[in-house]
């Protein structure tokens, strides 16, 4: 919502009396020490402790540059700046003194101006008070009982958002007509301003800054850097039940937009294109439309964007009819019908993957250039690439397996004309927006891509063709990993792959957010509404190198025209901070097992795919059809179990206090086949054994949690011994036996002949001197004797524990 001209002029006045606010003589304004940010070089800590520093200076200039966009943004900037003071400084002093004044007066000058949307006076959900769940910090509610602030026994879940009165109008409206857009949004300010609202409703986001920091932290292949002994990333009930009580109220869907639809069709086209929907077949005869039938009529799922029946066969029916005035029509409910189809199917699954196929296959129908038929046939079920995720060769990877020239590492810039925004099924896609695509490996699993550009070809052959330039997110399943790493729940990995898809590949608008926002809140519109599918990303993946790269900077991985934008994607925040919930390796969980075409595995220290886990509810781990199975098998060495070591050894594998087989205690590794003389091949099979340090000290309760288990770097660990089969580390966990000792040092010959010459001259001297004590009675000044050396002195010892046993 834009800041109107009356709006900022009453900003600027609140910041001018808290400019002007001075002591009770007069002598001293308060505001002077807040209108510059805290050094960092002189109070380095400050910035360890407060989240999100402000300071006046700042906010005044960026109203009257009209950076901010909504004046709550303003109200939280200029609470957040007293608010930090309140809690970095003692209660006694000076600054804590002036900073409670100062929040006092900008509550009281809020106020006194209609114009502006109504505030809480706790502090915002990104302070440094419920950031670090201070106890001391109490607010006080309408009813007069204190609560303590960031507590979760004092967690008010926040009511539901009034739904605005345009919720039945198209999105690309507000586009199109802002000053309409205006009016609507300042009618939903003004009913939201007469109702009473708690004081610690969270109605505005923070505005957050940037950070300078980049991409440095590299973690090794079985890395996990989830923070395991943080007892707040464990989902707990309350954390699920904010998460949906602020997705009751937030705005909902409009629908589908007034564009990119197709623009013409005789009815007995649209039923040919029907009937083609429904009666194709896979390559074993099912007939996938099954998947669209099981879908009920009535509009049972909630978050759709229209309240209508709609089905396959009203649909069918219609077009028999000639029942559609326009090609609009049929094509808006095509779409609704493979969007009710989405929501009511499990993402992942087989029916699922048969709802995204169809639809791919009607974009194909419906383009300009549909395909020869019927029967349609595709190898890569209609998508326009030729490999999704996890199958394409890495983009920096010369000598590496998949399929070349899918992908690149940059945005290709020629034969082709950039646009700002391109239209399709209602769809309005644009810079930095995420996407569901056809992905022609596993329609179950559509590619989750960012836009970087929007083109129109200029080729010959492609003349006209719209198209899209993402980057690749892959999933877990489409990496390789240890067995013992977990993951986010919808977790999501940015990659260096960038790929051209044309408009036919969309299949719908989704969301990903960092991980630091995904935790604080939920994505304002239009850049998400409840019922899209909403991605978390934490780390970037190296397909080549197999390992995962923590993201600092979220602004890195967004394209450079939207980096500077404070605007990209705010949220509404939740009480407190909600994490999603853990889960285990896509290979090794019971829902996931048998899923032969995943492109990922499991791998080892040295990034070596493991052998099949066999085990009961464990799948296999295996390629994506053809093109993988090749590339997935492991060798003998690599399926060696770590019991298979030499005994009074620890095998801990790269990184100490993780052990290798954490996973796989009770499963089997099955060996190669060993050729024998005479016996052909043999298959055997031994029980893996956790021979970690960990599980020897008795499990990770006996040496105190995860917390106190330290990794070993990568770059320490390659200085050890490994052992020649499974390249892990190898740990003593006591002097080895039957081991040859090592030979003792021994002195160089010019040491002895140096010991000869001192021996000898000391013999010489003891003959010809007089003594110590001269004739005049007085001490002489003689030569200083030379100490016998240790070897020396134990010798003689030894000679004279000798003779003393032989006298004895």
């Amino acid at each position: 919502m834009t800041i109107t001209a009356q709006q900022k002029s009453a900003l600027e006045e609140v910041i001018e009396a808290l400019l002007a606010a001075t002591s009770v003589r007069g002598k001293r304004q308060l505001a002077a020490m807040f209108l510059e940010l805290v050094d960092r070089t002189d109070w380095p800590q400050y910035y360890e402790i407060i989240p999100e520093p402000r300071c006046l200076g700042n906010i005044q200039l960026g109203v009257q540059k009209g950076r901010y966009k909504d004046a709550g943004d303003v109200y939280t900037d200029l609470s957040l700046v007293f608010w930090n003071a309140l809690f970095y400084n003692e209660p006694e002093s000076q600054i804590a003194k002036d900073a409670e004044v100062l929040k006092t007066l900008l509550e009281t000058e809020w106020r006194k101006r209609a114009c502006l949307p109504s505030v809480r006076s706790s502090p915002p959900p990104s302070s440094a008070q419920r950031v670090h769940d201070a106890p001391e910090e109490e607010e006080e509610e309408e009813g007069g009982s204190r609560v303590g602030v960031g507590k979760v026994e004092g967690v008010r879940l926040a009511p539901p958002l009034p739904i605005p009165p345009h919720q039945q109008h198209n999105q690309l409206q507000h586009n199109q007509q802002p000053q309409q857009h205006n009016q609507q949004q300042n009618q939903q300010q003004n009913q939201q301003q007469q109702q009473p609202m708690p004081a610690d409703h969270p109605t505005h986001t923070p505005r957050r800054q940037t950070s300078p920091e980049v991409d440095v932290d590299i973690m090794s292949p079985d890395s996990d850097d989830h923070d395991d002994g943080d007892p707040a990333m464990d989902r707990d009930p309350l954390s699920e039940e904010i998460a949906r009580q602020l997705e009751r109220g937030l705005p909902r869907w409009p629908g589908f937009g007034e564009h990119g639809w197709m623009e013409f069709a005789v009815p007995e086209r649209m039923s040919d294109i029907v009937h083609a929907v429904k009666s194709h077949k896979d390559v074993v005869g099912n007939r996938l439309a099954v998947a669209l039938e099981e879908v009920p009529e009535d509009p049972v799922i909630p978050n759709l964007s229209f309240a209508g029946q709609i089905s396959l066969k009203m649909v069918e029916t219609r077009a028999r009819a000639h029942g559609y005035a326009t090609a609009k029509e049929f094509d808006l409910d095509m779409a609704r019908m493979f969007e009710k189809a989405r929501r009511w199917h499990e993402p992942g699954g087989e029916p699922y993957g048969r709802v995204l196929l169809l639809q791919r296959l009607y974009h194909s129908l419906t383009s300009p250039h549909p395909p020869p038929g019927p029967p349609y046939v595709s190898t890569t079920h209609f998508a326009a690439l030729r490999a999704g995720p996890g199958i394409v060769k890495p983009v920096h990877g010369a000598d590496s397996e998949g399929v070349p020239s899918v992908t690149t590492h940059r945005v290709l810039t020629k034969d082709r004309v950039f646009v700002d925004e391109l239209h399709y099924k209602g769809w309005s896609v644009r810079l930095a927006d995420w996407l569901h695509l056809a992905n022609p490996d596993d329609p179950s699993r559509p590619i989750i891509g960012q836009i970087f550009r929007c083109w129109v070809s200029e080729e010959p052959s492609k003349k006209g063709q719209q198209g899209i330039t993402v980057s690749w997110y892959f999933r877990p399943e489409q990496t390789f990993h240890p067995p013992n790493r977990e993951f986010w729940e919808r977790e999501v990995f940015k990659t260096s792959h960038f790929a051209d898809h044309p408009v036919e590949d969309i299949i719908e608008k989704i969301a990903c957010q960092f991980t630091a926002r995904h935790v604080r809140g939920r994505p304002r519109p239009p850049f998400w509404y409840v019922g899209w599918p909403l991605y978390v990303c934490d780390s970037r993946y190296n397909d080549r190198e197999r390992i995962f790269v923590k993201i600092k900077n979220w602004n890195s991985c967004v394209p450079e025209e939207v980096r500077k934008s404070v605007e990209f994607m705010p949220i509404y925040p939740f009480e407190r901070m909600v994490y999603p919930a853990r889960l285990p390796s896509p290979f090794l969980s019971k829902g996931g097992g048998g899923k032969s075409k995943f492109p990922g595995g499991l791998v080892g220290d040295g990034g070596d795919d493991l052998s099949a886990v066999a085990a009961a509810g464990v799948s296999a781990v295996g390629g994506a059809g053809k093109r993988r199975r090749e590339a997935n098998a492991v060798s003998a060495r690599q399926a060696v179990p770590a019991a298979a070591l030499t005994p009074g050894y620890y095998s801990h594998g790269a990184y100490a206090g993780v052990p290798l087989q954490q996973h796989q205690q009770q499963q089997q590794h099955q060996q190669s086949q060993q050729q024998q003389q005479g016996a052909g091949f043999a298959q055997m099979q031994r029980p893996v054994v956790d021979r970690s340090i960990v599980n020897a000290a008795g499990g990770l309760g006996a040496v105190g949690g995860v917390g106190q288990v330290e990794k070993l770097p990568g770059e320490t660990a390659k200085y050890f011994d490994r052992d020649p089969e499974t390249n892990q580390v190898l740990w003593f966990g006591a002097p080895p036996v039957d081991v040859a000792r090592y030979r003792a040092a021994r002195p160089s010959l010019e040491y002895l002949h140096f010991l000869a010459r001192k021996r000898k001259w000391e013999e010489d001297e003891e003959g010809g001197e007089e003594g110590k004590e001269g004739g005049n009675g007085q001490v002489g000044r003689g030569r200083e004797v030379v100490k016998p050396t240790v070897s020396e002195t134990m010798r003689a010892v030894a000679r004279a524990m000798l003779e003393e046993r032989e006298r004895s």
